[in-house]
């Protein structure tokens, strides 16, 4: 048995040859719940191989570090999140993609063809969507400290305003009366459920700097009321990132649904109810989150029940998943480089990428697993650290690693790195940001150019006095 694996295999893999077994991400599951994307495989090479692709061929083709984005893992759980929602909930729903998980217009254009919902965070996030062909209307433009300038946007695009506070509420009623606009709103209300998640990542809780007060309900509803520019149509509420708990979910619906009578009692008709994400995947075998099914099943349920024990209509309702959908989907393909043994203390093993193409270790303390992709059955026989290459002695990706001997030029792989790792990648060291390809049935398609030198000083202005 291959170490990388586990000993059984899903009924959908009894047709592959015997020298192609699937890996643990092929078992019948929700793929939040999968280290690796659904098509991971190993190859009579004895490689990974993702929707059809060998990783090392891909990496040689196309340099490392590199994105690898599985198509079918992406569209399966869009088709997860959606399927539950018809199934659990008996009103009208719409999936919504929170994009600041990783936005691009080959990503903002497969959630359009899968007939879900974008939400954007600002006005670049806004402007991709709209570019990769997504509909103004299924657009939610949330933020905290939006600019006039990206309000504008927002309002000339015609998408629905997610409103975050007094100052943008106001910014906004102005502005749409100003130009003989009537703008769509919701409003985003903070909710006072906290939840186990890093506390950089809990939204939730009443000290954040996201969303109304609830103690603000009665000035904000009697404001809005108000103001002919505005059509508040919803309600909106996070409870944070990588949740493994289903209660604090249940607990949002009833929530929600109280505001939304309060709001009724303002003469505001609430029409829709938008629960946000947040339900978290695995990065470790050690990660145990709930599948899609049974969080959609929570929410909904939840949110209907609600509305039933009042006696009122169901309203639309609406959630957010980022993580989730595109998390698993994705790895990050590393080649390996030096090496460093403190005799005693650990070996370093360094490969060519790091804090720059995924911060989330030195962030959040993330934890991450490795894989050899280029020895899959190889014993892991070494703990190592996998060191990045910045000049940063936390620039650490894996502190200690289960891996087989490794060579230089070696390629090893990253799963579960759809999330937070091209969104927040930097250029630190002068570090050009790496290439990202999707995979699907055999072929890659760049989707993501590797920037070059000459990228990293586009934006450079040298003055005239300073030129040799």
């Amino acid at each position: 048995m291959y170490p990388h694996m586990v000993s059984t295999v899903s009924a959908s893999s009894t047709s592959q040859a015997s020298s192609r077994q699937y890996l643990p991400a092929a078992e019948t599951q929700s793929p939040n719940q999968s280290l690796l994307p659904l098509t991971a495989q190993v190859n009579g090479q004895d490689h990974l191989e993702i929707g059809g692709c060998d990783v090392v061929e891909l990496v040689a083709k196309f340099g490392s570090p590199l994105y690898i984005l599985d198509e079918s893992t992406l569209r399966e759980a869009c088709c997860q999140y959606r399927q539950a929602f018809e199934r659990y909930y008996p009103g009208e729903s719409l999936i919504v993609y929170a994009s600041k998980a990783w936005n691009c217009l080959a990503i903002c254009a497969i959630a359009a063809q899968e007939g879900i919902g974008i939400d954007v965070v600002s006005g670049g996030e806004l402007y991709t969507a709209l570019k990769a062909g997504a509909a103004a209307e299924t657009l939610y433009f949330h933020g905290n400290n939006k600019s006039v300038a990206e309000l504008r946007l927002g309002l000339e695009a015609g998408c629905r305003i997610v409103v975050d506070n007094w100052h943008e509420l106001k910014t906004l009623s102005a502005l749409a009366s100003e130009q003989g606009q009537r703008a769509t709103i919701l409003l985003r209300l903070t909710p006072g459920i906290e939840c186990h998640t890093h506390e950089y990542i809990r939204t939730g809780h009443i000290d954040s700097k996201f969303g109304f007060d609830p103690d603000q309900l009665t000035e904000v509803f009697e404001f809005v009321a108000q103001q002919p520019s505005l059509h508040c149509l919803g309600l909106h509420a996070h409870i944070g990132s990588q949740i493994f708990e289903l209660q604090p979910h249940q607990d949002l619906g009833s929530v929600l649904v109280q505001w939304l009578q309060t709001a009724a009692s303002y003469g505001i008709s609430i029409s829709e109810l938008d629960v946000g994400g947040g339900l978290g995947i695995r990065y470790t075998e050690a990660d145990d989150p709930p599948s899609i099914e049974a969080w959609a099943q929570t929410v909904c349920q939840s949110v209907a029940a609600a509305c039933e024990s009042q006696g009122i209509a169901l309203p639309r309702l609406l959630c957010e998943p980022g993580r989730s959908l595109v998390g698993p989907a994705c790895v990050t393909a590393y080649s390996v480089g030096s090496q460093k043994t403190v005799p005693g203390i650990r070996t370093y093993v360094a490969v060519d990428g790091g804090m720059s193409d995924n911060p989330r270790p030195i962030t959040y303390q993330s934890a991450y697993r490795a894989l050899a992709a280029s020895q899959m059955s190889a014993p892991l026989s070494q703990t190592v650290t996998l060191a990045g290459k910045h000049c940063e002695s936390g620039d650490v990706i894996i502190q200690s690693a289960q891996l087989p001997p490794l060579a230089a030029g070696e390629v090893v792989v990253i799963p579960a790195t759809g999330a937070y790792n091209y969104s927040m990648a930097s250029n630190y060291n002068r570090v050009p940001r790496p290439a990202a390809v999707l995979v699907n049935q055999g072929q890659a398609s760049l989707i993501l150019q590797r920037e070059t030198y000459a990228d990293l000083i586009r934006q450079d202005c040298l003055p005239e006095q300073l030129r040799a």
